[in-house]
């Protein structure tokens, strides 16, 4: 299974539990988000619903995400298969 570096994921309970099944975990580097497919859709949402706006309660920030995810996402979800995916271009090592 590949993760982030997030601290809940490198926790002793989910590389006990991990072990436990047999699931052999793989850590994406750290800063790395290029290798995060959901990062790049975190960049969206917020090019779209978050980016230079004023929200004046959490509320409404939510709100604005929850639209973005129940209604825009929907509409633009194929144009976004170029962006979001795990095609990653092999790189030779340096000689």
């Amino acid at each position: 299974m590949v993760l982030d570096g997030a601290g809940y994921h490198r926790s002793k309970e989910v590389v006990d539990e991990a072990d436990k099944l047999g699931i052999k975990l793989h850590y994406l580097p750290p800063y790395s988000p290029n290798l995060n497919p959901i990062e790049r859709l975190w960049k969206v949402m917020n090019e779209r619903a978050r980016s230079n706006k004023y929200f004046a309660t959490a509320k409404e920030c939510r709100q604005k995400i929850d639209h973005f995810l129940g209604e825009t996402l929907p509409e633009i979800g194929a144009s976004l298969v170029s962006r979001i995916n795990d095609s990653f271009e092999m790189l030779k090592p340096a000689s």
